[in-house]
């Protein structure tokens, strides 16, 4: 078990970092850049928890802190990812009417980023708490909930990218019982495997964009 989910780990952290790298190099306009910019922050926070759940496995130390506070880095990144895809949807769609959704698409971002940032959430101990996993997830599942909204409704504009709603959805989906049950059934922990395979399938959506 620990090996696989080692293996996975490294080969998802190590894909998004490069394939980012590759857009940005690749990139020709600001929204592709965009592209690129949103899978290394997606890539590089994730390697916050992902990087010490990996030596947790293979080295005897205590990495309780490292864990938690990965999972606050973790947090925040993925806040930021979804408020740089909805800009991408929103150039590449030229989405006019969504444009104005966007100071709640910010609204929903920073208060997930203030919730997070309280020390009930047992960061340092890396304890979940169910009522801190809700409370900071309400806004997170709204901002979810624009972004999904927006490629939903243009799922039909560019056919290199009507199924990116579906990956959004499903990433929440698998996404939101870790979150917040995962501390009382452990085993809900297996879901963060189909939600990392929905984050590889947008990066290389991404990236066939500027191949």
């Amino acid at each position: 078990m620990k090996y696989g989910e080692s293996a996975f780990d490294v080969f998802y952290l190590v894909t998004a970092i490069v394939i980012g790298c590759l857009i940005l190099k690749k990139a020709r306009h600001r929204t592709e850049k965009l592209m690129g910019i949103s899978v290394l922050v997606l890539g590089c926070g994730d390697a916050f928890h992902l990087v010490p759940r990996v030596l947790n496995y293979f080295v005897d130390a205590d990495f309780t802190a490292a864990l938690g506070i990965g999972k606050l880095v973790t947090s925040i990144t993925m806040t930021v990812f979804y408020v740089l895809v909805f800009h991408v949807g929103v150039r590449l769609y030229k989405a006019k009417e969504e444009r104005h959704w966007l100071p709640w698409v910010y609204l929903a971002a920073i208060v997930r980023v203030i919730i997070c940032l309280f020390p009930q959430n047992g960061w340092i101990t890396n304890e979940s708490s169910m009522l801190w996993g809700i409370l900071r997830n309400i806004p997170f599942v709204c901002l979810g909930a624009l972004v999904f909204a927006l490629f939903f409704r243009h799922r039909t504009d560019i056919p290199r990218f009507r199924l990116i709603w579906l990956w959004i959805l499903l990433s929440f989906l698998f996404y939101i019982p870790v979150a917040v049950f995962a501390g009382l059934v452990p085993m809900l922990g297996m879901l963060m495997l189909p939600k990392t395979i929905c984050y590889l399938a947008m990066i290389f959506t991404f990236y066939r964009k500027v191949a």
